[in-house]
C-alpha cells in the first residue's frame, strides 16, 4: 500500500485518471453512464490545457511540442462524444511520465548500479593498534595515511596500497574485467574494488573526495545529467509526423464529411515512440558503455561517435603504454655515460615528462646520487634547463639541445627509438636513447575503427617523423604530423575536414587537443585529470581496443533509437491508415496505441546490449604480432 500511496503522490494525474476510470465503471453499472460525458470529458479538457501549457513553454525554448497531437485528439473525441476513448488518451499521456522513468531506470541500471556502490564507511586501524581495535567511520573522515581493513566481500572505500602479503579484488565496476586480480604487497588498489575471500590491510593514499571511484561516480553524474542530444532527435522526426497526421485526419473528415473520423484518426496518431523510445534507448546506450569501463558524457556524445569518420591519436601513452625504458647512453667526448645520465636525471627531477620518470629510474637502477637543482624550469615541448652546483644542464629534443650546443651531434637510432640530449655550460654531453612498448591491441584497434566506417586515421606526436612514420607503419595510421607543439596539435584537429573527429590521449597536455575534438577521448584516465575533464569518453582502463568498442556502442544505440522512432511511426501511418477508412474505433484505437508505444519501448531497451556484448566477447580477435619495443616519448 506505501508502494502505492508513493507512486500516487509522485504521478497525480496517473493516479487521477485510475481513479476516474473506476468511478466511471462504477456510474455506468449503476446506470448513471450520462455523467461520463462531464466526468471523463471535463477531465480530459484540464489535463489537455494542463498539457498545452507545457507545450508553449516547449516553444518558447525553441523545441517543438509533440503533444499537440494527443491534446487535439483528447479535444476531438470530447467534441465527438467519443469519452472513454478521451480517458484512455489522457492514460496514456499522463501514463508515459511514469512508463518512461520505469524504462530510463532499466535502461541506466548499470549507471545506477556505480552510484548506489560507492563506498560509505571504512575500518579504521588507529595508529599503533591491531585488527582488534579497529574503529568505523566515514569514508570521508578517512586521510592518506590511515592503515584500514577491508573485509571479505566488502567495497575497498578510499585509493591506498596493500599492506597485505596478497589479497584478490573484483575491479569490475572499474574496468570490465569479470575475473578478480591477484594483488601483492606494495600494488595500489583502487576504491570501489570488492575484496575477495580473506580480509586484507591497505594503506590509504587519498581522501575519498579524490580517490578513484568518487572520480568516477562524479563523471556518471554528468553523464546522466545530459538530455538535450535526445530531444534533437526526437524534434527532427516532430514536426513532419504531426503534419502527416493532421493532415490525414483532416483529409478523412474532408473526405467522408464525419468529424469522427478526424478524431479516430488522431487517437492512433499519438506521439509515444518520439517522447520515450529515444532517451529510452540514449540511457541503455550510456549504461552499456558503463558496464564495458566507458564513461560517455551525454547522448549527443553517441551520436558524434556513431558518424565520426575521423580517428586522432597521441602516441605516448596511447598507442604505446607510456613506460618508455632507457636502452642505453651515448657520451660526448669528455664526458662518461654515468655522469651524462645523473646530470639528466638530476635536472629531470621536476619535469611532468613522460620520459623524466624514466631517466630518475634509469639513474637509481644505477645506484647514481641526484643533485638537488638550484633552479629549474621546464619549456613545454622541448625540455628542461636546470642549475646544478652552478652549472647550468639542459635536457631536451636535438633542435632545443643544439641551439645551445652547437657541437651537438644526433644519435644513431633503430626503427621507433627516440633520443633526449644533454648540453652541459653550452657545451655537448651525450645523448639517451629510450623505447617503449607497443600496445598489443594498437594495430588491431586501428583495423576495427576501419571496420567501423572511420577511415582516416591521424597520429599527432612530438616525436622527429622518421620515428613517428615508424610506428605510424606498425599500426596502421595514415596520417602523420610529428614534431608538434600542444598548439599544433589543436590546430592541426581543427583543420580536419572529415567529420565528426575523435581524438585519444591519455595525459594533461592531452587536454586542449582533447576540448577541440568533436568527441574527445580521455584513456585510462585516473582521477580528476585535465585530460579526464575535457574529454567527452572516459575509459577507466589503458585499454586502446575500447575506443572502437565505445564507437560500436555509439552505432548500435543510434541505430536502436532510430528503429524504434521509425517503428513507432510505421506502426501509426498503419493505423491512421485503417482509421481513415473508419475501420478503427476510437476506443479500440486508444488501445491499440498502447501496444504501440510497448512496442517501441521494447525495442529501445535493446541499445543495453547484454547480448551484443556477450557476442562481441567471443569474437575478440588475434591481435596482429607486433615488436616489443617502439619509440617513447
Amino acid at each position: 500500500m506505501s508502494r502505492l500511496l508513493a507512486a500516487a503522490r509522485r504521478y497525480p494525474l496517473v493516479a487521477a485518471t485510475i481513479v476516474l476510470g473506476l468511478v466511471g465503471i462504477g456510474l455506468a453499472l449503476c446506470g448513471l453512464a450520462d455523467s461520463l460525458v462531464w466526468l471523463f470529458g471535463g477531465f480530459g479538457l484540464f489535463v489537455a490545457a494542463i498539457s498545452a501549457v507545457g507545450m508553449v513553454k516547449q516553444l518558447r525554448r525553441g523545441s517543438f511540442g509533440v503533444d499537440l497531437l494527443a491534446i487535439t485528439a483528447i479535444v476531438a473525441t470530447v467534441l465527438v462524444g467519443e469519452y472513454v476513448a478521451t480517458l484512455l488518451i489522457v492514460l496514456m499521456l499522463t501514463g508515459g511520465a511514469a512508463l518512461e522513468d520505469f524504462a530510463v531506470n532499466r535502461a541506466k541500471r548499470e549507471l545506477n548500479a556505480l552510484l548506489d556502490r560507492a563506498p560509505q564507511n571504512a575500518h579504521r586501524i588507529p595508529s599503533g593498534g591491531d585488527q582488534a581495535d579497529v574503529e568505523d567511520v566515514p569514508a570521508t573522515d578517512v586521510q592518506a595515511g590511515d592503515l584500514l581493513l577491508v573485509r571479505p566481500a566488502e567495497i575497498v572505500p578510499v585509493d591506498g596500497v596493500l599492506e597485505s602479503a596478497s589479497a584478490a579484488f573484483d575491479e569490475s565496476s572499474l574496468t570490465g574485467e569479470s575475473l578478480p586480480v591477484e594483488r601483492n604487497a606494495g600494488d595500489a588498489i583502487l576504491s570501489g574494488s570488492i575484496n575477495g575471500q580473506a580480509a586484507a590491510t591497505i594503506r590509504a593514499t587519498a581522501t575519498a573526495a579524490n580517490s578513484q571511484y568518487q572520480q568516477i561516480v562524479a563523471l556518471v553524474e554528468e553523464a546522466s545529467a545530459s538530455k538535450a542530444p535526445v530531444v534533437r532527435l526526437a524534434d527532427r522526426y516532430a514536426v513532419p509526423f504531426t503534419a502527416v497526421a493532421l493532415a490525414v485526419a483532416g483529409l478523412a473528415w474532408l473526405l467522408t464529411g464525419d468529424p469522427l473520423r478526424f478524431a479516430e484518426v488522431l487517437v492512433v496518431a499519438t506521439p509515444c515512440p518520439l517522447l520515450i523510445s529515444a532517451p529510452i534507448a540514449f540511457m541503455g546506450g550510456m549504461s552499456r558503455a558503463a558496464r564495458n569501463g566507458i564513461i560517455v558524457k551525454g547522448g549527443g556524445v553517441l551520436e558524434s561517435l556513431s558518424t565520426a569518420r575521423t580517428a586522432v591519436f597521441d602516441k605516448t601513452g596511447t598507442l604505446t603504454h607510456g613506460t618508455p625504458t632507457i636502452a642505453r647512453v651515448l657520451p660526448a667526448a669528455g664526458f662518461d655515460a654515468d655522469e651524462v645520465l645523473a646530470l639528466a636525471a638530476s635536472a629531470e627531477q621536476y619535469s611532468s615528462h613522460v620520459l623524466a620518470a624514466s631517466v630518475i629510474a634509469a639513474a637509481k637502477a644505477r645506484d647514481l646520487d641526484l643533485t638537488a637543482t638550484d633552479t629549474a624550469s621546464e619549456v613545454p615541448a622541448h625540455g628542461v634547463v636546470a642549475t646544478l652546483d652552478g652549472r647550468e644542464i639542459a635536457v631536451g629534443k636535438f633542435s632545443y639541445i643544439a641551439g645551445m650546443a652547437p657541437d651537438a651531434a644526433q644519435a644513431r637510432l633503430d626503427g621507433g627509438e627516440l633520443a633526449i640530449y644533454v648540453a652541459v655550460d653550452g657545451r655537448f654531453a651525450g645523448s639517451i636513447v629510450a623505447s617503449d612498448r607497443l600496445r598489443d591491441n594498437a594495430r588491431q584497434t586501428i583495423a576495427d575503427l576501419g571496420a567501423l566506417g572511420i577511415h582516416n586515421t591521424v597520429m599527432l606526436t612530438g616525436d622527429a617523423r622518421p620515428t613517428a612514420e615508424h610506428i605510424a607503419g606498425l599500426v596502421g595510421i595514415d596520417n602523420v604530423q610529428a614534431d608538434c607543439l600542444p598548439v599544433d596539435k589543436v590546430n592541426a584537429v581543427r583543420a580536419i575536414t572529415q567529420r565528426p573527429v575523435i581524438m585519444v590521449g591519455d595525459g594533461v597536455n592531452d587536454a586542449p587537443v582533447l576540448a577541440v575534438a568533436d568527441v574527445g577521448v580521455a584513456m585510462g584516465a585516473r582521477g580528476a585529470t585535465a585530460a579526464s575533464e575535457s574529454a567527452d569518453v572516459v575509459i577507466l582502463i589503458d585499454d586502446i581496443s575500447r575506443t572502437a568498442r565505445a564507437v560500436a556502442i555509439g552505432k548500435d544505440t543510434i541505430r536502436i533509437a532510430l528503429q524504434s522512432i521509425w517503428l513507432g511511426i510505421a506502426l501509426s501511418l498503419v493505423l491512421m491508415g485503417l482509421a481513415a477508412f473508419g475501420l478503427i474505433p476510437a476506443t479500440i484505437g486508444a488501445l491499440l496505441q498502447e501496444l504501440v508505444d510497448l512496442a517501441t519501448i521494447l525495442n529501445a531497451l535493446r541499445a543495453i546490449g547484454g547480448r551484443r556484448d556477450a557476442a562481441l566477447a567471443a569474437e575478440v580477435k588475434t591481435p596482429h604480432p607486433e615488436p616489443e619495443t617502439v619509440l617513447a616519448g
